[in-house]
């Protein structure tokens, strides 16, 4: 059964963050598709935020390819990816993805397309679409379900 949460605007996506984390499983890859500017790392910043990251620790790890974030709720790790420089998927090799994915901790990956050979069978794989009234959907398939 497909999920959807829609976003109509920014001061909506506190919330929006929130139903997403309700609706999460024991998966722990996270991909999240869309265009250049659909919002993917301004809903990923939100999230962490939602897991328990401090304020300003989520942000892009454009220029880094991955960032480190610890819950200080949980303590947990999670990790979040960046791949739109990537150029090939020898250079994810090379930078250990699969010891991330592999890791248990929390991965949340922007531009996983440039990767999707090589992404876990159990990958939450989410759209986030752009609609007309500039508004923002969700829309995914529990990995079990796949």
């Amino acid at each position: 059964m497909m999920k959807k949460i829609t976003i109509p605007d920014l001061q909506s996506l506190p919330q929006a963050a929130k139903d997403f984390v309700a609706e999460m499983g024991d998966e722990t890859v996270y991909a999240f598709y869309g265009e250049m500017g659909a919002g993917k790392t301004t809903f990923i910043a939100e999230l962490c935020r939602a897991l328990g990251v401090e304020e300003d620790a989520a942000n892009s790890p454009s220029f880094s390819i991955i960032n480190e974030y610890r819950s200080s709720e949980t303590a947990e790790l999670i990790y979040h990816f960046d791949l739109y420089r990537l150029e090939n998927i020898g250079e994810a090799l090379d930078i250990g993805v699969e010891d991330y994915f592999d890791s248990g901790a929390l991965c949340l990956l922007e531009w996983p397309e440039r990767i999707e050979d090589i992404l876990p069978d159990d990958t939450v794989k989410i759209d986030i679409n752009v609609l007309d009234d500039g508004s923002r959907e969700l829309v995914w398939r529990p990995s079990a379900e796949a």
